[in-house]
């Protein structure tokens, strides 16, 4: 297997934590998004949509988004398990990994791509270029104030995000509260359950990545 990977952005993160919780080494490209390698004709050869990760399957198959990298690494090596055991687990984790994805991921990213100059004209991920709307900034941090929320009234009555155990869904969660340092956001002092919550996942080796 080959992964394409970026140090920098949140998304190859998720998948690099996935890997390492799997016990796995891959091979590994690192594409700068800074110096906009993943809009070359070399990386677009690999993920025409220009955006990473990128898990090149044994067989060849280029997988390009987070969800599929997992269900692949799962299938292929289910120990530990990280999607869900039980049919209900497994319906939790993905539901849960979804909230953060909408709730989490796409608020962050909204305020960091349409407020941060780096990104006029670049404000989607991908081939193509989109300008900035300033109004979604705010929208923005108010989506991810709420974000907080949610995750300190789960994570008072659960000790993970989708589960008893640590999860993808702890993963994409604990990558987005870690990159909403972008735009100036963190869990807020009064959240214990989240803070707590964080702090255990820190001291994961994967976390380290």
């Amino acid at each position: 297997m080959i992964f394409y990977d970026c140090p920098t952005a949140p998304n190859p993160r998720r998948a690099r934590m996935f890997i390492a919780e799997k016990g796995l080494t891959l091979e590994c490209h690192n594409i700068s998004i800074a110096k906009g390698e993943q809009l070359g004709e070399a990386f677009k050869a690999v993920n025409p949509q220009a955006t990473v990760p990128v898990l090149i399957t044994d067989a060849g198959t280029a997988l390009t988004e987070n969800l599929g990298i997992a269900a692949y690494l799962e299938a292929t090596h289910p120990e530990p398990p990280l999607m869900g055991e039980t049919a209900e687990e497994k319906g939790l984790v993905l539901m849960w990994n979804a909230i953060a994805e909408q709730q989490g991921g796409v608020p962050i990213a909204e305020a960091l791509r349409n407020g941060n100059p780096f990104f006029a004209d670049r404000a989607i991920p991908g081939p193509s270029d989109y300008g900035q709307i300033p109004e979604l900034v705010s929208r923005g941090l108010e989506r991810t104030e709420k974000f907080f929320e949610l995750l300190e009234q789960r994570l008072q009555v659960s000790p993970y995000l989708a589960t008893h155990k640590f999860t993808l869904a702890d993963i994409s969660t604990f990558v987005f509260v870690e990159f909403a340092r972008v735009v100036k956001m963190r869990i807020p002092a009064a959240n214990e359950a989240t803070l707590a919550w964080h702090a255990g996942i820190k001291q994961r080796p994967s976390a380290q990545l």
